[in-house]
């Protein structure tokens, strides 16, 4: 390998005849000298490598005491703090010192195997401007399997001192980053500014504008990250528009921190009021906005309920302007109440059962401030992904006008039936590193019980049924039916109809996709009214007191936690239990109160009632075992799923014939009918 610095305050050289340079990142620090964050931005602490997966074995307890170790590690290497005042700027870091940091982190490390794997570029110059005698910059490189070299290192000589080191991206196929470490000599040192630039043709070198399209029914949540996008910055050069879909009964005009919002965007921002259409109906609005406008390179979809950081918007930007195809970038998902915390690192969906979720080699819910980058082997192998959620997903207005807008799907599946059918289509999706909002976690959200679960199954079974390879979708059917049968044996018959509605409408055909779109929420909400785990009450107390019919058997509970033999066991035992009569007492009085983080079937269904809480913690309802209900869900369920399982290929030819015609622009045009032209303040 090649590397070259230099230590100079003379202008940067020239670049190569018939080339333009260009920024693909640069070093940044939290808005705000937000503290919360800091170990996303620069690590205090040092490395320990954790395990290699082959020295672990495949077992599952290899597995479990390679991650107590990570912990006992983690642990052991105390708690290294960060003053407000180190944070000098948005790009300048104070060290004290004698001490060293490292920004071989999630949003200063450079995520070069992405940048190999799907750009034109070959090299990059990193750049690093010190100020303090003495002090050192180390660049490190790292391979897919997480261990690192030492690249080079160069020493300001002087009161300041600019060094630039030219990297190769070649030694990166299947994973790796590089990054800087900087040491403080006899005196504090400031890293001043530190950026990654390549040279690349000029022809590649335009940079690229955005439309963001933000679909909302909370208004304060909503104008604050408005805030966030007007606040100064680079981002504001490549922001053609900002979209709001504004859905909900209260207006975003209303907010307290909307007029700041307003001020600080000016003529970007445009409010647009629609009925509540859904997230897939706000986003394909603003598909549709940016598509029919013709002037930005790009729209991206962003959740109203996140707080953004803004440069991770620029660098999807870049990223995507310099891919080798046409290429959708989406950004990674933390969590809003433990902010240093990944939520969402890249999603595949399972082709056999038809379920999204983590890529393989994914850890959610990973804590950096516990176990840095440089510490986690599984963040060093390139993640290649099949969607990305529309929490954050730039779209280039080449795809939108070649596959169509979103399905109207009102919510749930329209971000990964997308991102196949661009697959499909040939344009990948890569979820790229140094890209992130801060959002609610799936985790601490209700959905595949209340009335969502409506729009998680129906909408699951079309994009199978448009995507899947596998006969009847592999799994699907069967996951669906013991799915519906845990529902049922825990008492949760609100959901059991919401699902068997779902498949009802799957059934029906795509025909009326867009026609149910604004009358489907209102209807599925009266189908669930008056079921008691549908019943939300916000105080316990209100509820009889807890009795039993017996004391539990040697004085113990149930256990939420069970193994894999005793849940075959549950499995065949509790629908059996189903056809006895509930005891009458339990219909008075819950015989539990179980915690959301409990509510495991093979806990709830050893009960008659039970006071169940919900995961937002925000209310509770009475769960009662109703014989006659369970047969005839039952009997309901059985009769449709055979149905599917006959018509499914039947059911797939329709769909498929049928999705470029509802996922056009002029199919979403009639829908949006009735708002189009709405004067921005007209109820």
């Amino acid at each position: 390998m090649t590397v070259t610095h230099t230590q100079t305050s003379e202008a940067p050289e020239s670049t190569s005849a018939g080339a333009e340079r260009v920024l693909l990142m640069r070093q940044i620090m939290p808005a705000g000298r937000d503290i919360d964050v800091i170990k996303l931005y620069v690590d205090p602490d040092p490395l320990a490598l954790d395990a290699d997966k082959f020295d672990i074995g495949h077992t599952r307890a290899g597995h479990e005491a390679n991650a107590i170790m990570s912990r006992m590690q983690s642990a052991a290497k105390g708690v290294s703090k960060i003053h407000p005042d180190q944070i000098e700027s948005r790009t300048a870091y104070r060290v004290k010192k004698g001490d060293s940091v490292s920004f071989g982190t999630y949003f200063n490390a450079f995520p070069a195997s992405y940048w190999r794997r799907h750009t034109i570029v070959s090299e990059v110059r990193l750049t690093v401007r010190l100020e303090g005698e003495g002090a050192t910059a180390t660049v490190y490189r790292s391979m897919a399997n997480g261990r690192s070299q030492r690249v080079d290192s160069a020493t300001v000589e002087g009161s300041t001192g600019e060094f630039s080191f030219d990297l190769p991206l070649k030694p990166f196929v299947d994973g790796g980053w590089y990054w800087y470490d900087v040491i403080a000599g006899d005196e504090d040192a400031v890293v001043e500014t530190a950026e990654w630039v390549a040279e690349v043709p000029e022809g590649r070198a335009r940079q690229g504008t955005v439309t963001i399209g933000i679909t909302t029914i909370l208004p304060d949540f909503c104008a604050k990250l408005l805030g966030q996008l007007g606040e100064p910055g680079p981002l504001h050069d490549y922001l053609d528009e900002v979209l709001v879909m504004d859905q909900g009964k209260d207006r975003l005009a209303d907010s307290e921190y909307f007029a700041a919002a307003e001020k600080a965007l000016g003529e970007k921002l445009r409010v647009i009021q629609q009925g509540n259409i859904g997230g897939s109906g706000g986003f394909a609005r603003a598909q549709y906005e940016g598509l029919k406008a013709g002037r930005s390179t790009y729209v991206m979809m962003l959740d109203d309920d996140t707080e953004c950081e803004t440069e991770g918007i620029v660098r999807a930007i870049t990223f995507g302007d310099l891919c080798r195809k046409t290429t959708i970038v989406g950004g990674h998902m933390f969590s809003l109440f433990s902010k240093t915390q990944l939520h969402s690192f890249g999603e595949r969906v399972s082709p056999y059962t038809f379920w999204w979720g983590s890529a393989p080699g994914v850890f959610p819910g990973w804590d950096f401030a516990q176990r840095n980058l440089r510490s986690a082997r599984w963040l060093h192998a390139r993640i290649d992904v099949d969607y990305n959620p529309w929490f954050m997903c730039l779209i280039p207005r080449a795809v939108l006008a070649d596959i169509g807008l979103s399905l109207p799907f009102f919510l749930k599946w329209d971000d990964s039936e997308y991102g196949l059918r661009a697959k499909d289509a040939g344009y990948p999706t890569v979820s790229f590193p140094g890209a992130a909002v801060w959002h609610v976690p799936w985790t601490d959200k209700n959905d595949a019980l209340d009335w969502q679960s409506y729009f998680h199954v129906r909408n699951r079974f079309i994009a199978a049924l448009l995507h899947t390879k596998y006969p009847r979708g592999g799994r699907m059917l069967r996951e669906s039916f013991n799915h519906q049968i845990k529902h049922m044996v825990s008492m949760q018959y609100s959901t059991v109809e919401l699902r068997h509605k779902a498949l009802e409408d799957v059934l029906a055909g795509p025909e009326r996709l867009h026609e149910l779109l604004p009358t489907m929420l209102p209807e599925i909400k009266a189908l669930i009214k008056g079921y008691d785990d549908a019943t939300l009450v916000s105080d316990p107390s209100s509820f009889p007191d807890v009795k039993r019919h017996k004391l539990p058997r040697k004085g113990r509970e149930a256990s939420p936690v069970i193994s894999g033999r005793a849940a075959t066991v549950q499995a065949l035992l509790q629908p059996l239990r189903q056809l006895r009569k509930p005891r009458d007492m339990a219909q008075e009085h819950p015989e539990a109160e179980i915690m959301a983080q409990d509510t495991r079937w093979h806990k709830i269904a050893r009960y008659d009632s039970a006071i169940v809480s919900l995961p937002d913690q925000t209310s509770v309802a009475f769960y009662r075992r109703d014989r006659d209900k369970f047969v005839d869900q039952l009997k309901r369920t059985v009769a449709i799923h055979r149905q599917l399982a006959t018509d499914w290929d039947d059911l797939a030819e329709r769909y498929r014939a049928a999705l470029p015609v509802i996922t056009s622009p002029e199919a979403w045009e009639r829908t949006f009918g009735p708002w189009m032209d709405r004067p921005e303040n007209d109820d």
